[in-house]
């Protein structure tokens, strides 16, 4: 048994505006399943396929109070595609912004509700448009532990610094966990989604990631169908049905 990383979950104000903002940045289309939620994929996606992960926009009245602890870097082709790529982004409403990146490679802008992503000078053949999913972390060797077994995952580096991982089918985006000292404070306004294969079973799967290290939050009032749980440094992630 195994969970998949399928999607982002992003919190957002106008989840319609956020919605078309993203679509625009990635090249992707954009659909609703509801009021109060927009889904982005690449044009053409069959869903679930490790090639993408989805972004699933929810509508949100909780403010943005702190830096988000899992934000996404963007892939380019070239220094001249990123510095093409920025100017873009630019105009689409993002704005460049200082969290004390220092000099670096790497671009840091602030999507038009205020979410830290990264607009990187490399890996857009590899991965399409999003490099990598990163996510804040204390300890990354223990985070590598936990969502190497959660998932399918193939684990490909773990430092002090940060672990890597990535589609065991070798495509798609990286999943980071980067060591930082910022603790975490608040309910992570962006967080993963995992879904189970289609055989696997909901409940025996929550109940494997228990025994990994992860916690269910109760939500006794909700009529929800997925399960939300934490990771081992309480970063929460739903557990979607299988399929």
């Amino acid at each position: 048994m195994a969970t998949r990383l399928v999607q982002i979950n992003m919190k957002a104000h106008d989840d319609s505006a956020l919605g078309r903002f993203w679509a625009d940045a990635l090249g992707w289309s954009i659909s609703s399943e509801g009021p109060g939620v927009t889904n982005l994929e690449p044009e053409g996606f069959v869903y679930p396929d490790p090639t993408a992960i989805c972004i699933d926009l929810v509508a949100s009245p909780e403010p943005k109070t702190v830096k988000n602890r899992v934000h996404l870097d963007l892939a380019t082709k070239s220094p001249a595609h990123q510095a093409e790529l920025v100017a873009r982004l630019k105009n689409l409403g993002a704005t460049p912004i200082d969290i004390g990146q220092g000099d670096v490679p790497w671009v840091v802008m602030a999507d038009p509700e205020g979410n830290e992503f990264c607009v990187l000078d490399s890996l857009y053949e590899e991965t399409g448009p999003i490099a990598t999913v990163v996510v804040d972390c204390a300890d990354p060797h223990t985070m590598a532990t936990f969502w190497s077994q959660a998932t399918d995952w193939t684990l490909h580096k773990v430092t002090d610094h940060n672990a890597v991982l990535r589609s065991a089918a070798g495509v798609g985006p990286y999943l980071q966990f980067l060591r930082t000292p910022d603790p975490k404070t608040v309910w992570n306004r962006v967080h993963l989604d995992v879904r189970p294969y289609p055989t696997d079973n909901l409940e025996t799967e929550a109940t494997r990631l228990q025994s990994l290290g992860a916690t269910v939050i109760d939500l006794a009032d909700s009529d929800i169908h997925w399960k939300v749980l934490t990771d081992p440094e309480s970063n929460e992630f739903c557990l979607l049905t299988p399929a």
